[in-house]
């Protein structure tokens, strides 16, 4: 999962970088192995800065300085494909045609089959494993192919939707062409969210335009007009005009359920739906399945969250349980959100770095840990053993999402089924393998009810994470056995020792 921003200000006196850089902070949730900028300036001169690391670390002041001009595209990423290496930080850049900047959350499910076409019919190089490199590309050929000295509109328009033709998978796409202006784009199915919206320009002349993955970047600088852009739609931003075109209407759009219940901030609405209500009504239900399956052997003390994603849920279940809340656990809030880090001994040694038990809330109490969700279950082992170290009787153990069975590809890096606790295992296999008294899952029909309530337009969601359903479609046993050699730990460690490939154009 990704995060990317773009921003044009009316005003060419004015630097776009440092609303970037605010944007990126804002969505620093959504990845933090990377982060790039890209600014555009006088004559259509490019300026970049990316790297490894938080956007704290990227970019120093003597950086930012660096990077002029009024529109800028940013990116925070964490990997679903390629490598974690430097080269693969985003936004990427191919100078051929046009000067073309793009930044990228989502991952693509024909990526071998772009690289050849990439290499044997576009003879375009392709320099690193990132599928992001890939759609730049795709998009790249596509303009080239109008032949024009300068381009239009409608040529972007036709490169895209040839693009949408060719890349199968999910991405939500800011884009920069050199001089020109700004891009934004969704995929058909809308699965990975992108919002736009205006602001009048502090010059008093015009407004200035931004994209991001989530409308509280939008909120937070003062943007106004914030819509989702629509699946299938393109806008594009200019100098003197704002056009867009809906290109491509799929009958089944299905935003990816999975953003409501972990990745997104609480203060963001994507699709029309405000994930902070959408979190309530999930506690709400989850207490529900809770009085089901203890029925007359209820004997929970408190309820007490795993901080933070899963606070709105277990505060609702309480109060629908008639029971305490407590904060039981500190956090540490300078070390990362654990399911994003790589590496399955990083993640469980940063569970103890992040939290901490305080024995209080815990010492002789059966106590109803809420959490969004068991991904490998390293993380809820851990914290069901804090809680009994510090003097808990009982652990009991919810999700606030059903049990999570299958791989997804459409960005978010949880691809091996082997890595998987709930995968082939039943509640009680998963509640032994935990280490909790039971376990409780959120049933799946009642999940997507909490996020489709608040928005009835929207029927479907994508939720192939728990019941294998993909869809885009073209996702094979073939695909997905690929997936999980090449996303597994093992794997990913491998990749990482290998020796670091150039990345142009960044500036040190």
């Amino acid at each position: 999962m990704c995060g990317v921003s773009a921003l044009l200000l009316a005003d060419p006196s004015q630097a776009a970088v440092g609303e970037l850089l605010e944007s990126l902070g804002l969505l620093q949730h959504r990845g933090q192995d990377a982060a790039g900028i890209v600014t555009c300036g006088h004559k259509g001169r490019l300026f970049q800065c990316k790297g490894n690391g938080l956007v704290r670390d990227v970019f120093t002041p003597q950086r930012l300085m660096a990077l002029t001009g009024n529109m800028g595209v940013g990116h925070v990423r964490y990997p679903t494909a390629g490598t974690p290496a430097d080269s693969e930080a985003q936004p990427f850049y191919v100078n051929s045609p046009y000067g073309i900047v793009m930044a990228h959350n989502g991952n693509l499910t024909n990526d071998s089959e772009l690289r050849h076409f990439l290499d044997y019919d576009a003879h375009r190089h392709i320099n690193t494993d990132s599928d992001s490199e890939l759609l730049l590309n795709i998009f790249a050929n596509n303009l080239q192919k109008t032949g024009k000295f300068r381009i239009n509109e409608q040529d972007i328009f036709s490169a895209v939707e040839s693009l949408y033709s060719e890349c199968h998978g999910a991405y939500a796409v800011t884009a920069m062409l050199a001089g020109f202006g700004l891009i934004g784009f969704r995929d058909t199915h809308g699965i990975r969210p992108l919002v736009f919206g205006r602001r009048k320009s502090l010059s008093g002349k015009g407004y200035d335009y931004m994209f991001a993955s989530e409308s509280v970047v939008l909120d937070a600088l003062d943007f106004t007009d914030i819509e989702d852009v629509q699946p299938g739609e393109v806008i594009i931003v200019s100098k003197s005009a704002v056009t867009r075109r809906r290109l491509v209407v799929e009958n089944t759009i299905a935003p990816c359920i999975f953003e409501y219940v972990y990745f997104a901030r609480p203060d963001s609405t994507i699709d029309g739906i405000p994930v902070y209500n959408a979190r309530l009504d999930m506690g709400v239900k989850l207490a529900r399945k809770v009085k089901q399956v203890l029925g007359d052997q209820m004997d929970i003390d408190v309820v007490i969250p795993v901080p933070d994603t899963s606070r709105a849920a277990a505060l609702q279940l309480s109060h629908e349980l008639g029971l305490p809340y407590r904060e039981g656990f500190n956090k540490n809030r300078y070390v990362g959100r654990t399911f994003i880090m790589p590496g399955q001994e990083m993640r469980r040694k940063n569970v103890r770095r992040k939290l901490n038990a305080m024995p209080t809330e815990f010492k002789d109490l059966n106590v109803l840990l809420v959490d969004d969700s068991i991904v490998r279950g390293t993380t809820s082992q851990e914290i069901i053993q804090m809680a009994r170290d510090v003097g808990a009787k009982k652990v009991y153990f919810a999700s606030a999402a059903p049990a999570i069975r299958f791989p997804n590809v459409y960005g978010i890096d949880m691809p091996s089924m082997k890595e998987l606790v709930a995968s082939g295992n039943s509640d009680s296999d998963v509640s032994a393998a935990i280490g909790a008294d039971r376990v409780f899952f959120q049933d799946l029909d009642d999940l997507v009810d909490s996020c489709r309530k608040f928005n009835p337009q929207i029927t479907t969601f994508d939720t192939s994470v728990f019941d294998g359903k993909y869809v885009t479609g073209g996702v094979s046993s073939e695909y997905l056995q690929k997936l999980e050699e090449r996303r597994s730990d093992s794997s990913k460690q491998k990749r990482a020792a290998d020796n670091e490939v150039i990345g142009l154009h960044n500036y040190k």
